[in-house]
């Protein structure tokens, strides 16, 4: 079998998101936040009240790609071993056997991520980071693709544990999920009524529409996705001006600045160009961005938020022509 062109694995991941969209309605930023990780190789942070369907939508994304998923519910007791896996006593052979924890997948759902302690949270990030899982001093290496797609309730303050800026800089897009439009909450209840249960995707009739191999063929072709310094020297000036700003205490690191490129040059591609153009910059700045800074005390206080702080800014840089 021939592998994909840059085409028919453009229109697989066009496709993907049609998919998703069967099950989740009216969330089309999120549902292209996360196919643009994919095409990155990066992680997503879902934030969200309780009941947008924010793991309904990981699963639906499992549904339609031809991959392993795992999800992991993070509660106050759950240890790192429970994650990553641990070695087990074998009373036959009388020696230790590596026993895989979930994290051990294509796609790992980490629901409510910020319900768990730092040493738990603290777990992922070798996996997130290097792809590997190391235990008892042997690294492991992960499945390719590797995807987290952790969500986070962000009113329920009772119980949780904010996630630490190394943690947060891991993931490359956060993305919000926000409650739905009057139109699209009467379309969600309609097909309730019709019978969608949200629990078998597969009898709401979503099937894989792409493969790991799509995948693979599409990020090749992302990589070939050329920038002018004019668009390189726009990215860097953003993030530069997010440490300039004060209304923050933390601006964006070179990382944010490298994962903004990334992002922009993934949405280009989707779109159809091989080329970078400012507008998909400013299309991918604010969840790229939006988890990497930090409001100072007094700007919080004011009302400030990230998402206000990053908008200004893109308002205020100059865009090259």
């Amino acid at each position: 079998m021939s592998a994909p062109t840059a085409d028919s694995a453009r229109a697989s991941l066009e496709a993907l998101r049609t998919e998703i969209a069967k099950a989740v309605v009216g969330q089309d930023p999120a549902i292209t936040g996360l196919v643009v990780a994919l095409l990155c190789r990066g992680h997503v942070l879902l934030e969200g009240v309780p009941g947008v369907a924010k793991t309904l939508l990981v699963r639906a994304l499992a549904a339609s790609l031809e991959l392993d998923m795992k999800r992991v519910q993070f509660t106050p007791d759950l240890m790192p071993s429970d994650v990553t896996g641990s070695l087990v006593y074998d009373a036959r052979t009388a020696e230790f056997s590596f026993q895989p924890g979930p994290v051990f997948t294509h796609l790992l759902l980490a629901d409510e991520i910020n319900r768990t302690p730092p040493k738990t949270q603290a777990s992922l990030l070798e996996a997130m980071e290097e792809r590997q899982v190391t235990v008892d001093g042997v690294p492991r290496p992960l499945p390719e693709p590797f995807l987290v797609a952790a969500t986070q309730n962000p009113v329920e303050y009772e119980g949780t544990y904010p996630l630490p800026e190394a943690q947060l800089d891991r993931f490359l897009l956060k993305l919000t999920v926000p409650l739905p439009s009057r139109e699209d909450e009467m379309n969600v209840l309609m097909r309730h009524a019709q019978g969608f249960n949200p629990g078998d995707l597969q009898a709401a009739g979503l099937r894989p529409v792409a493969n790991a191999t799509d995948l693979a063929a599409a990020r090749a072709a992302v990589a070939g996705t050329s920038v002018s310094p004019e668009i390189t020297g726009y990215v860097v000036d953003i993030c530069r001006a997010t440490r300039d700003s004060p209304s923050l205490s933390l601006g964006v690191s070179p990382r944010g600045a490298t994962a903004l490129l990334s992002t922009s040059r993934a949405w280009a591609w989707l779109t159809g160009r091989d080329y970078v153009i400012p507008d998909d910059v400013k299309a991918l700045a604010l969840p790229t961005l939006r988890h990497r800074v930090q409001l100072r005390p007094e700007a919080e206080m004011e009302g400030i938020t990230p998402d206000s702080v990053i908008q200004a800014i893109l308002a205020n840089v100059p865009v090259p022509r």
